[in-house]
Parts: structure tokens; sequence; C-alpha cells
């Protein structure tokens, strides 16, 4: 009683998943795209990528700040009170001045070529801002690609799924017949009503990755929670391998990890020549008019003035800028080797999925596939035992979920190869 109870209580939620399911697409927006529309509608919707885009633009526009030359000082002194009177100006009859003003203008002009230095530099952390938004797509994209790949694999699951779960549904129906016609034990009924419970459990699983798939998509495209993306394509079970060397020079060129620290690398020189250029002192010049000098009426003057580079002259900064560059050509060295690893990893992850995914197994495929429809036909005519029957049925379930996995992991993997050479080297 208890097994009959628990059996029940489990097809009847499995009918409201089902009813529930089939009422919430009626009420969404279903799209059946491809690949290439999912990527476009990526590229231009996706609000990481906007914000990371506004950034390069914020340091491209840093660029033409470090061009620009300081601005010109003005100072004045004048006299405000005297001889009883506010601002008295003008000229005496003999043809001196009256009154008192001083008009002094500065102008700071930085020498040793720091300016365009300066301005090197900015275009270095400009052009390292680009590469990480290239890096940061280069990511986003690996997210939206496996994830609608493994989309198509949890669809064909539930595909999957849903026909052995009608092929079930007639042998449970039909068992049912059988056993109130005295036929079968019950036991046997009982057996196969958990064999479809497991697949139950089985949909239930690979429904809510579906969900968590969609709702992972609708985050990278900006779409509602109302869309229901279907991919309108399935998975090829063969690529073309590059070669494994046309591999490393692509991710040599390309990768923005790898661009990046040589970027960087690039940055900590530019760094070391600003700060030596830093140690030359700039020079100030200081045009002025004095109405009413102590040397002669309507003077005009010219002041220059410079420091004296005594005691500091950026020996600590420049010193500084040594290690960087140092420390920055570890990482280089370091990251170069990392990446030859890694493009190698993929490389070969990729040949040994291929090789397990070779066309000669198409046609295994296809008669499994015949033989299972010959197994099911047979078990309804009684030429095999349930014991047999549900031999085959895990066998079918095991063999089909694993074609389907094998497609995806390719397609992971020729993702994994193109991620590490910064390129779609395999399509």
């Amino acid at each position: 009683m208890k097994r009959k109870t628990l059996l029940g209580i489990a097809g009847a939620m499995f009918i409201m998943w089902v009813c529930s399911a089939h009422t919430y697409a009626q009420t969404s927006d279903t799209l059946r795209v491809n690949l290439n529309e999912v990527e476009q509608t990526f590229l231009e919707k996706n609000l990481l990528l906007l914000a990371q885009h506004y950034q390069v633009n914020a340091d491209s526009a840093l660029i033409t700040q470090a061009r620009l030359w300081d601005n010109p000082v003005l100072s004045t002194d004048q006299n405000v009170y005297a001889n009883r009177r506010f601002f008295e100006h003008g000229v005496n009859p003999d043809g001196t001045p009256r009154g008192q003003f001083l008009v002094q203008v500065e102008q700071l002009i930085q020498l040793g070529g720091k300016r365009s230095k300066n301005v090197a530099l900015a275009g270095t952390n400009a052009t390292i801002t680009y590469w990480q938004f290239i890096d940061l797509m280069r990511t986003l994209k690996l997210e939206l690609r496996n994830n609608y790949y493994t989309l198509i694999q949890a669809l064909n699951l539930s595909r999957l799924y849903a026909e052995e779960d009608g092929h079930l549904d007639q042998l449970v129906k039909g068992m049912q017949a059988q056993l109130q016609a005295g036929n079968i034990a019950r036991k046997d009924l009982l057996r196969l009503q958990a064999l479809q419970l497991t697949l139950h459990q089985k949909i239930a699983d690979n429904h809510q990755q579906i969900e968590d798939l969609e709702a992972s998509l609708r985050t990278l495209l900006q779409t509602g929670p109302q869309s229901i993306l279907i991919p309108s394509e399935q998975m090829n079970n063969k690529v073309v391998l590059p070669q494994l060397q046309d591999a490393m020079t692509t991710a040599i060129e390309y990768n923005p990890e790898y661009k990046i620290e040589n970027y960087r690398l690039t940055g900590t020189t530019q760094n070391l020549a600003v700060q030596k250029a830093m140690a030359v002192p700039d020079l100030t010049i200081s045009p002025n008019f004095d109405q009413n000098s102590n040397y002669t009426p309507n003077y005009w003057g010219l002041g220059l003035s410079i420091p004296i580079p005594v005691f500091n002259r950026n020996q600590g900064n420049i010193k500084a800028a040594q290690f960087q560059i140092r420390s920055q050509q570890a990482v280089v060295d370091n990251k170069r080797i990392a990446l030859q690893n890694n493009v190698a990893a993929a490389y070969n992850k990729l040949f040994a999925v291929q090789k397990m995914n070779a066309d000669n197994q198409d046609a295994f495929y296809k008669d499994y596939d015949a033989l299972y429809d010959n197994i099911v036909q047979s078990y309804k005519q009684r030429q095999l035992s349930l014991v047999e029957f549900i031999d085959y049925h895990q066998a079918y379930l095991d063999v089909m979920s694993q074609k389907s996995n094998l497609a995806l992991q390719l397609q992971l993997a020729k993702e994994e190869l193109n991620f590490q050479s910064g390129a779609d080297l395999v399509k």
C-alpha cells in the first residue's frame, strides 16, 4: 500500500509539473534562435560589455588630457588706498605714474620630454583597457556559447526522456490490464512503475538545468524573464582541427591576457622614461609689468626660474621603476609558458573528444536505436522478461545520453581552444 501511494503521489506531481510547464510556455515569448543571432544580440545589449566600453572611452580621453599644456598663471598687485583715495591711478603733471600696479604671467614649461612621455604612457594604459574589454567579451562569449550548446544537449535529453516516458506509459497501462486479468504478478508492475519514477526524476533534474541555462542566457542577452530561447540548430559531431603550432601562434598574437601583460611591460618601460624625465627640472617663464617700480616707471621685465637638482633627482622613483620592469618581465615570461601549456592542453582535449566522435559511430547509434525499438515490441509481445527489458532500457538511456554528452564535450573543447587562442580558430 505504501509503494502504491508513493507512486501515485509521484505520478500526480509529474503531471502537475508538465501542466504548469505547458501553461508557462504558452504565456511566454518563445524565440527560436541560432548561435549567430544569439551572439549579435549579446554584443548589442549586454550591459557589462557596455560598461567596459565606456571605460575604454574614458581612458582614451586621458590621452587628450596628457597632451595639454599647463595653464598660465596670471597675478596682479595694485594699490587699494593711498593719499586718502581708493584705487588712485593715472599720470602726474610731470609725466610720472600716479599709483601702482603690477601684472605678472607665469608659464611652466616641462623639460626632458615629460609631456610626450606621459602621452605615450596614457596611450598604453588606454590600450590595456581596450584589451581588458576584449578579454571580458571573450569570457562572456565563452559562457554564452557553452550555455547555448549545453541547452541544446539538455533539450535533446528532454526529447529522449519524453519518448522513453511515452513507451513506459504504454507498458504500464498494458501491465495494469494484465494485472487485472490475473496474468502477471503485482511486483512486476511495481518494478516497471519504479523504473518510470526514476525516469521522472531525470526529467525533473534536466528541467531544472534547462531553467538555469535559460536564466543565464536571458541575463547575457538582457531579455525579460518571459522569454524562452530555443536553439534552432544542432551540434556538429566533427570539427576541423588546426595545426598545434598555428594555435600557439594565434594565441601569442590574440590572447587578451597575454597581450595585457605585454602592454603592462611596455607601460613599466614608459614609466621608467617618465621617472627619468622627472629628474630634469622644469622651467618657469614669468613676464611682468610694473607701473611704478623702484627701478624705473613702466617697467617691463622677464623672470626665469628653475629648480636646482641638488638633493632630489627622483632617484627612488627611478630605481622603483627599474624593479617594476624586472617584475613585469617575469610575469610576461610566466604568462607565455602558461599560455602555451593551456593551448596544448585544450588542443589535446579537442583531439581526444574528436576521436571519440568518429563518423563510424553514427551507424552504431542508428542500429542501436532500431534495436531498442525491437526490444520494446518484443517485451510487449512477452518475448522478453521484465529483467531483460529493464537492462536494455537502462543501457539505451545510457548510450543515447552518452551520444548527446559526447557532442556537447566536443563543442565545449572547441570553445576552450578558441578561448585560449583568443580567436575563433575552430569553427
